[in-house]
């Protein structure tokens, strides 16, 4: 344990900030550097923390993601804002898929949500891709969800036994 009188001031903060939520490493160091602390005497604290089991890049990962796969994220997003935070390598596949049955499942979810009316113009299609893109989810699942439910409208306009 690094006993240095800098050390006995950042341990703490930290331990302050992990108490209330996960944190990656990298959000460790620009909060400390925003407290005045300077990056090598940060760097050995959180890396104590680390090897303690305090804090986990993994861990902050994985609760980062569920939370954003709940609000209806995608893949691409998910992964762009985690490297954002200095994380590069968790497998989103798995949570997703543990947490809404899949990203197509998670999908559908979101563009249910979002748009619970059908389309009443053409132009709400671009709209509506739009929206999933910006979400984070790769056209190449966009494009066949929203193909699905143009059949689905074409089918049910068209079907005239009720």
């Amino acid at each position: 344990m690094d006993d240095t009188p800098l050390a006995s001031q950042i341990r703490p903060l930290c331990l302050q900030w992990l108490a209330r939520r996960e944190h990656s490493q990298q959000e460790l160091r620009v909060k400390l550097e925003a407290k005045g602390f300077v990056q090598g005497d940060s760097l050995a604290v959180i890396a104590e923390l680390a090897q303690q089991g305090w804090q986990s890049d993994r861990r902050y990962a994985e609760s980062y993601a569920r939370g954003r796969i709940g609000k209806g994220y995608g893949p691409n997003a998910i992964a762009y804002e985690l490297s954002r935070h200095g994380i590069t390598d968790v497998d989103l596949d798995s949570l997703a898929e543990a947490a809404a049955g899949g990203w197509q499942n998670l999908l559908t979810q979101a563009y249910r949500k979002k748009y619970p009316e059908p389309v009443r113009q053409a132009t709400d299609w671009a709209k509506r891709g739009r929206f999933l893109l910006r979400r984070g989810f790769p056209a190449a699942m966009v494009k066949p969800l929203l193909n699905e439910i143009r059949r689905e409208l074409s089918l049910s306009r068209n079907d005239t036994r009720f």
